[in-house]
């Protein structure tokens, strides 16, 4: 996983120094749904056969992604197929949108949920995060029926869990100490 995030950082940084502000969340959603189809087992499968040009991969990826791409993002994929890195896309993607992230004062938040959340309730609960942990956050919602209730958060290395499975964990540590 280190190698590919290493492999990654160059050309994500590349792209993020030719991206005004404004351009860079364009280029990262961009990027992300050909971070998403680049991860496609079968995709990757074709790509390593010798007998496809990289001009063929980038034409599935184009075709699969559905929509225009800003030319610097298709050059950025082009070298990336170019040079055989094609299992690298997602960590590109990943490693832009922080770089993006970082240049706008936002950081991504996921938050594990027993059950969905409702927008007003996430809007309430991401301004109580934003409060907990002094910064602007861009949260998404995954569903972890194994936390029985409550939440889970995690932002960057550090993580909040208000979860009833890690209360039950908690006291049951009590209980045999």
């Amino acid at each position: 996983m280190a190698e590919l995030a290493t492999i990654a950082r160059p050309y994500a940084e590349a792209l993020f120094q030719v991206a005004s502000p404004a351009q860079a969340a364009e280029w990262g959603e961009q990027l992300a749904l050909l971070g998403e189809v680049a991860g496609d087992p079968l995709l990757r499968q074709f790509a390593g056969d010798p007998k496809a040009t990289p001009a063929q991969v980038l034409d599935v990826l184009r075709s699969a992604v559905g929509r225009a791409l800003a030319p610097q993002v298709e050059n950025l994929v082009g070298a990336v197929i170019d040079n055989g890195r094609l299992a690298a896309l997602p960590a590109v993607a990943a490693q832009f949108r922080e770089l993006a992230n970082g240049r706008s004062g936002v950081q991504d938040a996921i938050v594990y949920s027993a059950f969905p959340i409702e927008p007003a309730q996430l809007a309430d609960v991401v301004a109580s995060l934003e409060q907990r942990f002094g910064r602007k956050l861009n949260a998404r919602v995954e569903l972890d029926p194994e936390l029985i209730g409550g939440i889970r958060v995690v932002v960057g290395d550090e993580v909040l869990d208000t979860s009833v499975r890690a209360r039950l964990e908690n006291m049951k540590a009590a209980l045999t100490a």
